[in-house]
């Protein structure tokens, strides 16, 4: 996979206040801790599922906070389908399946506009099928 470091991402200018506002706006948090709670357990999530290079490449278009959330992870064995990255974000929150995937959805998006097309692509490319709608994008099915 080539590197994106060096690649301007979409909205890197964001500060970390910033981006937990538009989450919290579009996520319906009642507060900015529940907000910011819910974005370090799902970019830790993240984490554990890329490889050190593509975090490298995701975490230099965010604010420092969220970068070192992701990028101290370190990779699990076996890479999680979307799904069963929804059902271990639950376990780890205590929250349910249908809150852990709400939760997925608000953060993910968030990073989708702040990282881009491309970037977003190439993480899509090395994660397990379920992401991309996680990430806010349709996820088409090739014929055997």
């Amino acid at each position: 996979m080539r590197s994106m470091r060096g690649r301007n991402c979409t909205a890197s200018g964001m500060t970390f206040d910033q981006i937990l506002e538009r989450i919290r706006y579009e996520g319906a948090y009642p507060t900015r801790e529940r907000a910011e709670a819910v974005t370090h357990a799902v970019l830790a999530g993240l984490g554990r599922q890329l490889t050190r290079d593509t975090r490298a490449d995701l975490a230099a278009c965010l604010p420092a906070e969220a970068a070192l959330t992701l990028t101290a992870q370190n990779p699990d064995a076996d890479s999680l389908t979307g799904w069963e990255f929804v059902k271990d974000l639950a376990t780890r929150t205590g929250g349910t399946p249908a809150t852990a995937r709400w939760d997925a959805g608000a953060v993910l998006a968030a990073v989708t506009r702040i990282a881009g097309p491309g970037l977003v692509d190439d993480v899509l490319a090395q994660l397990p099928p379920g992401y991309a709608l996680l990430f806010g994008r349709a996820e088409l099915i090739q014929a055997a």
